[in-house]
């Protein structure tokens, strides 16, 4: 994964000096074995103790060191026993991280025939994570409340989900994406708002012209258009064609050259994403392809026609997906199968599919692609594997964010695509076609979306809370006219939480 750096969440208990320093160690020793419990469970990185804190001062100091710890990337707040939640305000009001709020008690079950209120006193998290609570939801506090007791499984799905998120929320602070030239014609979905974005989410878009990619590509060697072209035959199905002494390898060759020049590129300036709009290919020869599905693979979010936003959602998606089962893709909503048994999408792009969703080995193929006006580009030809997935995308309705997920799921295709030169998925919309993409025009999703089957709504539910955007899904239970309601009820709610401007 390119560009993603270690990261850790910090358990941090909350108690007080009321009990004693023979409690208190009890309480630290305790909360060592949970962190410790967390990590070992399938924690997607580290979970440690950070401190016991009894006191406003230690808390402030906490939270702001959490601020400037770029390994931090979020806090897992616990009340062992009652903590004031007055010496809790300074701290959390000033803290930049995410965080949970985990209610569980060190203990499973009661031990009946023992309980005196020594035990009591010090395991009491059903009264301090209460007034806990009281406190977040006073200050209105961003959180993502978890119930239940640490070693259950559910607990850990939970915990482990939103750790993905806050890793990704950390990892779109100070990102940079390349956005190699404008978008397309008069596209408005792919528009939005450049400042809010980066001050609500943290990341900057830069705009660079084809030229300065293209000089890169220029500069490739050789040798290095000889080694790529040996590894695209070892991993790829290379149609015989492009194969070495074919009669179109060197678009091959050419192909290969652009990739190489995009890396160079993208790492030297460090992004984490990139864009592209085949109306201005000024100094290449072929729109991106193979380039596009490679990078997309390691890990770079991707926009196509200049979606800076589809951009940035996708390495989002990417990060949070990073070591679960299934992959995570740029898609686009392309045409329909109308049949009353059943209706179907049929998802793809003009080249631009990540590799990581293929049923198999893709075939590495070049055809004419008609637009751009460019040489035949070559690319990577799949089918998606059949499965549960999402597709998700993030408006800008000028006074907010909004981020629309539908659940689908993915199935074969009813029959061949010999002639259909591209990476495609096809699926089924919960609850059904029409009322999925009632709701999701409805709410203005756009035609651009990051498509995963390791990405979950739980995962978007938490980066819409953290980031403070409003999430509307899609799925299974959904009804439009109680849809339409919620949309209603939203544009009520987030006109009074943004508050009076300047």
């Amino acid at each position: 994964m390119k560009h993603l750096h270690a990261s850790e969440v910090w358990l941090v208990t909350g108690t007080q000096e009321l009990y004693g320093p023979g409690p208190l160690k009890t309480v630290a020793s305790n909360s060592r074995a949970v962190a410790a419990g967390l990590s070992a469970a399938g924690a997607p990185y580290p979970v440690r103790f950070k401190a016991l804190f009894t006191s406003s001062e230690g808390i402030r100091a906490v939270c702001q060191e959490a601020n400037q710890d770029p390994s931090c990337a979020g806090l897992v707040l616990w009340m062992h026993t009652f903590s004031p939640s007055r010496m809790w305000i300074a701290g959390l009001s000033s803290l930049r991280k995410p965080f949970a709020h985990l209610h569980t008690q060190f203990n499973r079950d009661l031990p009946w025939p023992e309980i005196d209120m020594d035990f009591m006193n010090l395991n009491q998290a059903a009264h301090g994570d209460r007034e806990a609570g009281f406190l977040h939801a006073r200050l209105r506090l961003p959180r993502k409340v978890i119930v239940g007791h640490w070693k259950d499984p559910e607990v850990h799905y939970r915990l482990f989900a939103w750790m993905r998120v806050a890793r990704g929320w950390q990892d779109l602070q100070g990102a940079r994406i390349a956005r190699f030239g404008d978008n397309m014609r008069r596209v408005g979905v792919t528009e939005g708002d450049k400042v809010a974005a980066e001050a609500r989410f943290g990341y900057a878009v830069d705009g660079f012209g084809v030229g300065d990619l293209a000089s890169e590509v220029r500069a490739v060697g050789e040798p290095a258009v000889r080694r790529l072209c040996a590894e695209y035959a070892e991993r790829y199905q290379v149609a015989k064609e492009l194969r070495r002494g074919g009669r179109r390898h060197a678009s091959l060759r050419e192909a290969a050259r652009i990739e190489l020049g995009l890396r160079t590129f993208l790492e030297g300036g460090g992004f984490k994403g990139f864009t592209t709009t085949f109306e201005d290919l000024h100094g290449l020869r072929q729109l991106p392809g193979i380039a596009v599905q490679r990078l997309m693979a390691d890990g770079y979010g991707f926009g196509a026609e200049g979606d800076w936003k589809t951009c940035a959602l996708l390495r989002l998606m990417k990060v949070i997906g990073h070591g679960l089962p299934g992959g995570t893709s740029f898609m686009e909503d392309y045409t329909y199968h109308l049949d009353p048994s059943g209706s179907l999408v049929l998802g793809a792009h003009m080249l631009e599919i990540c590799e990581s969703i293929a049923a198999g080995t893709p075939s590495l193929e070049v055809h004419p692609l008609g637009i751009g006006h460019r040489e035949d580009p070559v690319r990577l030809v799949f089918d998606a594997r059949p499965g549960p997935a999402l597709n998700a995308s993030m408006i800008d309705l000028g006074t907010r964010f909004r981020l629309i997920v539908n659940e689908v799921d993915v199935v074969a295709p009813p029959e061949p695509l010999p002639r259909l030169p591209v990476a495609r998925a096809v699926w089924k919309c919960r609850p059904d076609f029409k009322t999925a993409c009632g709701a999701w025009i409805r709410a203005g999703g756009a035609h651009h979306t990051g498509f995963s089957y390791a990405v979950t709504t739980e995962h978007l539910r938490d980066f819409a809370e953290i980031s403070g955007v409003e999430l509307v899904a899609i799925d299974a239970g959904t009804r439009l006219t109680e849809f339409e309601k919620e949309l209603r009820w939203n544009e009520a709610y987030y006109h009074l939480a943004a508050g009076p401007r300047a």
